[in-house]
């Protein structure tokens, strides 16, 4: 991994360059995209058919076949390892326990004019929920997005998965069923969010749509925004660890591998006021690296965009991850919760030697989509509150529709909206409309 040191003259440019990423989607690909949209927005069942056929090897007669059934889904959870099982339902348990602190009511109250006013919240009638499927499943990310879902209340979920060839994980529809997912489509990539998002025959459309994808699917998410919410245009995964020299150089290692293994582009990152450890967390690296599963991608991921940086004390290296604004930020220091008031701008924190961010991402309880490419500094992890939209109320009594109504026709004529002015002074009860 590269060494960058805060005391050198060039240390900020370095950073920038280091954690610079492009999350847009090349010309070509944004093109295919739309085109697949518009065709699925025009021609429903039928181009999803064939988008299926072609992208995912399927060819079946009606979408409906592409559907699986909950006793399906049964007879997944009821066949799948006991321990993996009994796993899922633990993860299940913390998730929702914790989602449902998040938990938003409706409230209101009368001011001092007799005036009625609150917020009624209610939760979204539909969701869309995307899983990547294919070589690889993600059971995880089912719990993690449908279940903050059914804690606020959404009456119906649908989740869609690819299956490329009929390969289908069993893990996968395991977690649909104790996660409560109402209708599962194995259809995948950007046709499966145009379907989602303008509904076919078949397909019901949604409300929002949320769950990780590859390039095509996160292009088509940002594409039918507007139409749908959605959750995020999620990059590539982060970690960023704090140490002060006391942890284990090689769970510092392997925390650091556990984000490396996603992908190539992947950024892990070291802040440590002791050269020293950064040598020994180095030794790690060379000696646990060859015996990983993922080597040739954790390998490409630290050398290309990881990074250990020496800094002046703990207190700067907290400093220096604000500006990062990690996914997950780990605080792996004797007493990690002096240095939690300086954090500003994080996905999660983990906090402590024994918290990895593993943890995290499958059953501390906090959900594990989490905002990244430093959009940290204005998003937050998906939650509950993602799942429930507010509605204001306003009951004006008749004080309140004098003395409002009169601030109301001052503010509105100073922006010549006169039908607005004319509209409160209609109902002043001793005071005929003024003359425009």
């Amino acid at each position: 991994m590269r060494r960058l040191d805060t005391t050198h003259t060039d240390f900020d440019s370095a950073l920038a360059q280091l954690t610079a990423v492009d999350t847009e989607s090349d010309s070509v690909i944004s093109q295919t995209v739309a085109q697949i949209i518009a065709d699925i927005a025009a021609r429903g069942d039928e181009a999803l058919l064939e988008y299926t056929a072609r992208f995912d090897q399927r060819k079946v007669a009606s979408v409906g076949q592409l559907e699986i059934s909950k006793e399906r889904q049964i007879t997944a959870l009821n066949s799948v390892d006991s321990a993996q099982r009994e796993a899922l339902e633990y993860a299940a348990h913390r998730v929702q326990s914790f989602h449902q602190h998040q938990l938003q009511q409706s409230w209101q109250y009368y001011d001092d004019l007799g005036n009625l006013l609150g917020q009624k919240v209610t939760p979204l009638e539909r969701v869309g929920v995307y899983v990547p499927g294919g070589k690889a499943s993600y059971p995880s990310s089912v719990l993690m997005n449908t279940i903050p879902a059914k804690v606020a209340g959404v009456p119906e979920i649908v989740m869609a998965v690819p299956a490329p060839g009929g390969a289908l994980n069993d893990l996968v529809l395991a977690a649909a069923c104790i996660a409560g997912v109402d209708r599962l489509f194995t259809i995948g990539g950007a046709q499966a969010i145009a379907a989602l998002a303008y509904g076919t025959h078949t397909v019901p459309a949604v409300d929002k749509i949320v769950g990780p994808g590859n390039i095509y699917v996160a292009t088509a998410k940002r594409q039918v925004f507007g139409r749908v919410g959605i959750d995020m245009v999620a990059g590539p995964s982060e970690i960023l660890i704090i140490c002060d020299g006391g942890t284990d150089p090689d769970w510092v290692a392997m925390d650091l591998f556990s984000q490396a293994e996603h992908d190539e582009l992947a950024q892990c990152l070291l802040l440590c006021p002791d050269g020293a450890y950064l040598e020994a967390v180095q030794a790690s690296i060379d000696r646990l690296l060859p015996g990983m599963e993922r080597a040739d991608i954790i390998r490409i991921s630290l050398a290309t965009r990881g990074a250990m940086i020496l800094t002046r004390d703990l207190h700067e290296a907290v400093t220096v991850s604000n500006r990062i604004a990690p996914e997950h930020l780990e605080i792996s220091v004797e007493d990690p919760e002096s240095l939690l008031p300086l954090v500003q701008h994080a996905g999660a924190i983990f906090m402590g030697r024994f918290t990895s961010e593993a943890l995290g991402d499958y059953c501390a309880g906090p959900n594990h989509v989490l905002p990244t490419s430093r959009s940290a500094r204005f998003s937050s992890p998906l939650g509950v509150y993602d799942f429930q939209k507010r509605s204001s109320i306003i009951m004006g009594s008749e004080q309140g529709a004098q003395e409002l109504g009169a601030v109301a026709s001052v503010l509105a004529r100073g922006e010549s909206l006169t039908a607005h002015a004319r509209s409160a002074e209609m109902r002043f009860l001793d005071k005929p409309c003024a003359n425009d």
